[in-house]
C-alpha cells in the first residue's frame, strides 16, 4: 500500500466510527499522509447569543481535521493539547474549510497546525494540535 492509499484507507475507517463530524455535517474533502481537509456549513442551531457562529464549533471543525490528519499512519492517535485563536467572526450559511498539516511527528508525539477558512479564502481560525499515539491501529495488517 501507498503512503496515499494508507492515508485514505484510515479516513475511511475513522470516518465510519465519526458521529461528531458526521452529525454536525462536516465533509471529508482531502487527506494525505499528515494532512487532511474538512468543511461544514454553519447552521441557525451553531448560533450564539451574538448571532454568529459559536467558537467551539470552529474548534471542533479545526479539531477533527487535526483528528483525520494524524491519523493516516495506521496508529492511532489522539490529542494532547490544542489551542485556536479566533481571527474573524462567522455568519450564519457560511461554508468553513479546516486545512490541517503535519509540522512535526518524531516518537509518539506529533504537531499539527490547522488554518479555517471562508468560502472566500479569509482565515477565520488557527489552530495548533499537539497529538500523542496511544496503542492499537485503524487497520489489520495482512
Amino acid at each position: 500500500m501507498t503512503p496515499q492509499e494508507l492515508a485514505e484507507a484510515c479516513a475511511n475507517a475513522m470516518w465510519i466510527d465519526d458521529s461528531a463530524s458526521q452529525n454536525l455535517g462536516m465533509s471529508l474533502d482531502y487527506v494525505a499522509p499528515g494532512a487532511a481537509s474538512l468543511s461544514m456549513t454553519i447552521t441557525d442551531q451553531m448560533t450564539n447569543g451574538h448571532g454568529m457562529c459559536h467558537g467551539g464549533y470552529i474548534f471542533t471543525l479545526a479539531d477533527s481535521a487535526f483528528a483525520f490528519a494524524c491519523n493516516t499512519y495506521n496508529q492511532r492517535v489522539v490529542a494532547q493539547h490544542c489551542a485556536v485563536t479566533y481571527l474573524s467572526p462567522v455568519e450564519t450559511g457560511a461554508r468553513l474549510q479546516a486545512h490541517a498539516r503535519e509540522v512535526s511527528r518524531r516518537g509518539r508525539s506529533g504537531i499539527y497546525d490547522v488554518r479555517v477558512t471562508d468560502g472566500s479564502g479569509a482565515v477565520i481560525a488557527e489552530f495548533r494540535g499537539h497529538s500523542r499515539v496511544i496503542k492499537g491501529t485503524h487497520l489489520t495488517e495482512e
